[in-house]
């Protein structure tokens, strides 16, 4: 199986990828994170982009928050996929990354989630590696199934609450 490879920009917006690493350790999805920065250790990231599908990656997944350059950096030196996840912070709370993550030239995207959707971009990258692995996809269905179980449970709680 692939490995996912998570990259932040800070440690400060390791919150966020420890809601990622949960969702890969639920679906046995091997990783590696590493914190390297677009713009103060700019030749670190490119080369682990670069050589991310070499060493076993199938998709890159990148936090950063503020100017919230790095998965468009990360893009620039790979063909693998690469999901932008927002970070909050700063003076705008998060949209200044949005933006900035999901406002990518033609011919290098990048794939954005919500800010702080660590989790969402995850079960992406897991998606993604399930079209070629039909055990992960089996995964996949049945953690949508249990999702679905649980708003009916929720559903008939309330409905339960409701009758007079």
């Amino acid at each position: 199986m692939k490995k996912i490879g998570l990259v932040m920009g800070s440690d400060s917006d390791l919150p966020v990828v420890e809601k990622a690493i949960a969702v890969l350790r639920e679906f046995g999805v091997p990783f590696e994170a590493h914190i390297y920065s677009a713009h103060r250790t700019p030749e670190q990231a490119a080369r682990f982009a670069a050589q991310a599908k070499e060493n076993g990656f199938g998709v890159l997944i990148a936090f950063a928050g503020m100017a919230a350059h790095l998965a468009g950096a990360l893009a620039a030196q790979t063909t693998l996929p690469v999901i932008g996840v927002p970070c909050g912070g700063g003076a705008f709370g998060g949209l200044d990354a949005l933006l900035s993550t999901v406002q990518m030239p033609s011919g290098i995207p990048v794939a954005t989630v919500a800010v702080g959707g660590g989790a969402n971009a995850a079960l992406l990258a897991v998606q993604m590696l399930a079209l070629g692995d039909g055990e992960l996809a089996e995964k996949l269905a049945a953690r949508r199934a249990g999702d679905a179980e649980k708003v009916l449970q929720k559903d008939a709680a309330l409905a339960a609450s409701l009758e007079q």
